[in-house]
């Protein structure tokens, strides 16, 4: 199977079953989609937050419209953006550089280069910005998926806040969007609505 071949296949799954789990080996898979999705500059400002116990799990839902997926589904991933920008530069840095001093000195340019992009925004823009990096990585969790053949749902109704008090979320980390991933308790009932290709593209 391939992404391309499962496009059709996939859909926003509102119906999980709760006794179908997705294998350890898939899931490190889809980490490992998400952890080669693109993001600007490379910094991947986002954390994903991967939740299994049903304690947890119990409490998001109230503040997810009382969405049964988050409950019913194998795995709850949330998705978050980091506002710590400038911490993820001089952490990319470190990587690309192999801590070496000397390798790092030859990246200067483009250690400028990101902190001249980054430095003059304000704290709403930053979080715009790694919530836009946030979702890059969240449609390849979603590739992933389809590839797999594990359902999924994209979720933005849910409380962020709330979410974030649950998880105890550093002040730097905050919950973008929800993740349900599983294996779909029945069909769906209808076919994909689509707006034709005429629309979309010119």
């Amino acid at each position: 199977m391939t992404f391309l071949s499962q496009l059709n296949w996939r859909h926003a799954t509102k119906s999980f079953d709760p006794n179908k789990k997705v294998s350890d080996e898939d899931l490190e898979k889809i980490k490992d989609a998400i952890q080669m999705a693109p993001t600007s500059f490379g910094l991947q400002p986002f954390h994903v937050k991967i939740i299994t116990a049903p304690a947890i799990r119990d409490q998001i839902r109230p503040v997810s419209w009382d969405q049964a997926q988050i409950t019913d589904s194998s795995h709850l991933l949330v998705f978050c953006a980091r506002t710590d920008a400038m911490s993820r530069i001089d952490g990319y840095m470190e990587i690309a550089s192999g801590g070496n001093p000397e390798a790092r000195g030859k990246l200067e340019m483009y250690e400028n280069l990101m902190k001249g992009a980054l430095e003059p925004r304000s704290p709403e823009e930053l979080k715009h910005w790694a919530d836009k990096q946030t979702y890059i990585a969240h449609g390849f969790a979603l590739a992933a998926c389809a590839e797999l053949k594990i359902d999924s749902c994209p979720i933005e109704g849910f409380d962020p806040e709330a979410v974030d008090k649950i998880l105890g979320l550093p002040e730097n980390t905050k919950s973008v969007l929800l993740m349900p991933i599983g294996y779909r308790a029945e069909e769906p009932k209808h076919g994909k609505v689509r707006f034709p290709e005429s629309d979309l593209f010119s």
